[in-house]
């Protein structure tokens, strides 16, 4: 009896994401007979069993385009808004995975994606996840589909930078997303010829970095290309997320515990909301020279995928039908090296996979000449 397959997209849209519908699907299909089920914007579709049927007509012609065809949302299984109420829908979830008489049920998303597809498995459904974000910070995988595509645009934008940072004698300050990862802002600052790159993983001395661009200027380079990552921090912003980090996880109850996440969440939306024009202000400040701020925000995740991302996305989710073939559950396909692998769910979930200190790339920024402001 051929298995009956269901699908969902979940969280943020990126670039690749049709692609490896695609690739599941056509693989599930035209290899091993499988039936595929899409269920339109993502848990929250599942829980109101908004569904189609992905036959070969469907999944025909998407392989270049951006976004996704099943549509997507941050809704979360346990924590839905329903009529007005934060509600857990995970009984009635479970329920339309039975009703659909599903074998599997894959999930293509990024780090909240694999908590909630986890919160899943332990309800004993049959799970597989692939890894999606434009973040590149998914554990246990050397990349995520959307991260190549992001990057290209974030380089252009760099590239297209260059030219009026250097006509009118200006520092540019270009904000790139990636959350509290800073792949995409160090990737980009290298490949785009960056200045200054800034880290959220690398708290910067507002000094040191006005005197790079001072330096620069000294040596007859009266302009400057700041690309700064939207989770980045100073040393002294650092210091008080860490501190009330530290009184969250040192909280004696949870009155005090929901305190200090309220403290941490305010801290952070006030920095996000903020940062990147203080910073361009700061810098004029202390360098004397002109300062403009562009913030690049969701065109990064538009558009049609890369030929890497395509690749990466057909790759792993041609391994998705393998492992369902051979009832492989409970696990996210990843990439690893050339190969993909099975990794269990409990290993990603809840992990962020933040840029080490010692990686080749910002070792290549700093040979280069590259500032990271510490």
């Amino acid at each position: 009896m051929s298995k009956r397959v269901g699908i969902l997209t979940a969280g943020g849209d990126s670039p690749g994401l049709n692609a490896a519908i695609r690739g599941v699907g056509k693989s599930a299909q035209g290899h091993y007979g499988m039936q595929m089920i899409g269920f339109q914007g993502g848990f929250r579709g599942l829980m109101e069993n908004r569904s189609t049927r992905l036959d070969g007509n469907i999944l025909s012609g998407i392989l270049t385009r951006g976004g996704t065809i099943l549509g997507t949302s941050r809704d979360k299984p346990h924590r839905m808004l329903v009529d007005g109420i934060m509600q857990d829908m995970t009984e009635t979830i479970v329920k339309n995975y039975h009703k659909n008489q599903l074998d599997v049920l894959i999930c293509l998303g990024g780090g909240g994606t694999q908590k909630n597809a986890l919160h899943l498995k332990q309800q004993g459904l049959n799970i597989i996840t692939l890894p999606k974000t434009i973040d590149n910070d998914v554990a246990r995988t050397d990349t995520t589909f959307g991260f190549d595509t992001a990057l290209g645009i974030a380089t252009e934008a760099i590239d297209r930078l260059h030219s009026t940072a250097h006509s009118h004698h200006r520092i540019i300050v270009v904000e790139i997303m990636g959350h509290r990862a800073g792949w995409l802002a160090l990737g980009a600052g290298i490949a785009g010829g960056a200045d200054v790159i800034l880290l959220p993983e690398i708290p910067y001395d507002i000094d040191h970095v006005a005197e790079a661009i001072r330096q620069r200027v000294k040596h007859g380079k009266p302009f400057s290309i700041v690309a700064v990552a939207e989770g980045a921090r100073s040393l002294e912003q650092a210091a008080l997320i860490q501190a009330a980090e530290a009184r969250r996880l040192n909280a004696i109850d949870k009155k005090e515990q929901k305190k200090a996440k309220k403290q941490l969440k305010s801290l952070e939306a006030h920095h996000s909301g903020i940062h990147t024009v203080q910073l361009s202000e700061q810098l004029e400040l202390l360098t004397g020279l002109e300062s403009r701020v562009t913030i690049l925000g969701h065109v990064q995740r538009g558009g049609a995928p890369s030929a890497a991302d395509r690749l990466l996305a057909t790759r792993l989710g041609s391994a998705c039908a393998d492992l369902i073939a051979a009832e492989t559950y409970g696990v996210m396909v990843a990439s690893e090296g050339e190969h993909a692998v099975a990794v269990p769910l409990e290993e990603v979930a809840g992990r962020k996979k933040l840029v080490p200190l010692d990686h080749p790339w910002i070792i290549s920024a700093k040979r280069v000449g590259t500032s990271l402001g510490d």
